[in-house]
């Protein structure tokens, strides 16, 4: 098999890679295992992110919530009074949450910090609960909330900017389109209608605007490829205040993992009549998660997952769902946690999961600035079992990175190159270095294993 790379034709310029803080780091509070997560997550040694997702909770009345697991509730920064129907603020508040992001940008290397939330505060919505309304697919914020709303994250957003916190982006709403709520309940969460979707926006540009918030808006977190993600944005763009403040169309890849044709669709249909809008993957975990903790699987479903989410439908960065998610171990005994790294409730056993090595085959040698090159490899449900992306970085470099799901295979590589690094992780090995020195043409790429090639 010949990948060409010398008549790769350049996309577009990458803005980085990320995770999310959601749900986890408010419960990791011992300073060491802080240090090491931070150092994993966005240390030069480690996945080397640059955009950190920190949540702003909805809060939870304790004589009247319905979401069990404490891993799912939030703290929130503003209290409230129900017989008073006063609020007031406290931030000393989600003190771990806001420790760890400290711990990560002290770092050096996040330049993107967005804010995002996935309810309202539990105080502005219907049911006086961040879970959703009490029927399914219906919003559980009333209009006369809405300023309230944006109002009391926009009040948020300013007290982290006036900490120094160099916050970017903030991004209101989550997944609008899903059912949130009904009769079961799991997480926070919010259902909007197009209609709902754009008011609220417009109100947020209106006051982001008025109060000259150096932010810009990352919206709407679409929880689908396609579906209400097209008329979101034909509605978006219908409004000139959101596009005033529109930084990021942000969309999520969930429920496609092995669907490449629904990417070459978004493409055409949102990406390629929009240029000038940037377009980010913020959100990915596999689900419905099939793969354990300990299943290379795992690794390689993720990093074909960032191969076809960046070259198909031309996403600026790729953010996964959460950093650390609980273990969750069915009855097989292995554990089927959906994120990078697992921990028990008080974090005193924690782990790298075997998808953190499939995202790491990216981030660690693709720093941001490089651009995606289409070497013209077009993979279909029937015939997905072979993926390779290439990128050019800053530096003028050339990285390879090739995820074999099937046999073994033998790579001819063509282009005007005099060095060649590779790296190597398979089920056994991760991040190997197997090779470094003269260019070669040829390379093996083995079933089931993951290379990155780096080109000179």
């Amino acid at each position: 098999m010949k990948i060409n790379l010398s008549d790769a034709k350049q996309l577009q310029q990458l803005k980085g890679w990320g995770t999310s803080a959601c749900w986890w780091s408010q419960y990791c509070a011992d300073e060491k295992t802080q240090n090491e997560i931070a150092n994993l997550l966005y240390g030069d040694d480690g996945l080397k992110l640059n955009i950190y997702r920190y949540n702003v909770g909805g809060g939870y009345d304790p004589d009247n919530y319905r979401v069990k697991d404490p891993w799912r509730r939030s703290e929130s920064f503003m209290l409230y009074d129900r017989e008073k129907e006063e609020t007031s603020w406290d931030f000393s508040r989600d003190k771990n949450a806001v420790t760890m992001m400290k711990k990560c940008l002290d770092l050096g290397n996040i330049d993107t910090l967005i804010l995002f939330a996935n309810s309202p505060h539990y105080s502005q919505t219907s049911t006086g609960q961040a879970s959703g309304s009490l029927l399914y697919h219906t919003c559980n914020i009333p209009k006369s909330k809405y300023m309230d709303f944006v109002n009391y994250f926009l009040d948020v957003t300013e007290h982290f900017l006036n900490e120094g916190f160099p916050v970017n982006y903030i991004s209101p709403i989550n997944e609008p389109q899903w059912k949130w709520g009904g009769s079961y309940v799991w997480q926070e969460g919010c259902h909007y209608e197009t209609e709902e979707v754009i008011e609220i926006l417009h109100l947020f540009a209106e006051e982001i605007i008025r109060r000259k918030l150096p932010v810009k808006l990352y919206a709407p977190e679409s929880g689908e490829f396609l579906g209400k993600t097209v008329e979101y944005l034909e509605a978006m763009l219908e409004d000139e205040k959101i596009m005033e403040v529109l930084g990021v169309f942000a969309f999520h890849s969930y429920h496609s993992d092995f669907e490449p044709e629904i990417r070459y669709e978004f493409f055409e249909r949102l990406a390629k009549p929009n240029p000038d809008i940037r377009f980010d993957m913020s959100e990915w975990c596999e689900l419905p998660n099939k793969s354990h903790t300990k299943n290379f699987k795992g690794a390689l479903i993720t990093a074909r997952i960032i191969s076809q989410d960046l070259i198909f439908t031309r996403s600026e960065s790729w953010t996964s769902w959460v950093a650390v998610n609980g273990i969750a171990i069915k009855e097989d005994g292995f554990d089927y946690g959906d994120a990078l790294m697992s921990a028990s409730p008080d974090f005193s056993t924690w782990y790298i999961n075997e998808r953190y090595y499939g995202f790491a085959h990216y981030s660690k040698f693709i720093p941001i600035g490089s651009y995606a090159l289409d070497i013209g490899l077009r993979p279909t449900k029937d015939n997905n079992s072979f993926n390779a992306s290439a990128f050019k970085t800053p530096e003028n470099e050339a990285v390879l990175v090739i995820i074999n799901e099937g046999e073994d295979k033998t790579l001819e590589l063509e282009g005007a190159f005099t060095e060649m690094k590779v790296i190597f992780s398979d089920a056994e090995k991760k991040l190997e270095e197997i090779y470094c020195g003269a260019f070669k043409n040829s390379i093996e790429s083995k079933g089931n294993s993951i290379l990155t090639v780096i080109l000179k």
